[in-house]
């Protein structure tokens, strides 16, 4: 009776460790990311409204391998232009691999309004 106990609570621990490890890496995982819009993040592209390239470029790197399970370490993001602040817009990111080579990172507008424009990329 004692063992049975024991391997149901050792298992249980398990299983409880398992579902947090899980739950914390789908919550870092995110591919998706809201940004404010202001004079120090906004640049002006085709005369619309866009989040700076800078930007961009710097949250995709951060979170394209924020685990070391998840994702290629990539360095030197760069993004062509800002993204434009319309539900829809996107553009394609590059960044160059630990290992050697170049990805390229689709990025889109998911929602955008006056204040905010929320996007996410493809890992």
């Amino acid at each position: 009776m004692q063992r049975s106990r024991f391997l149901v609570g050792v298992l249980g621990g398990v299983a409880a460790v398992g579902v947090l490890g899980g739950l914390v890496t789908y919550l870092m995982s995110g591919t998706e990311s809201t940004t404010g819009l202001d004079e120090y993040t906004t640049v002006k592209v085709d005369g619309e409204r866009a989040l700076s390239a800078n930007i961009v470029a710097g949250r995709t790197e951060a979170k394209y391998h924020p685990l070391p399970w998840v994702g290629d370490k990539l360095s030197g993001v760069t993004c062509p232009s800002g993204l434009k602040a319309v539900a829809g817009a996107s553009i394609t990111c590059r960044g160059e691999k630990s290992g050697g080579g170049t990805v390229e990172i689709p990025v889109r507008v998911t929602k955008a309004d006056a204040n905010s424009i929320t996007w996410a990329f493809d890992r």
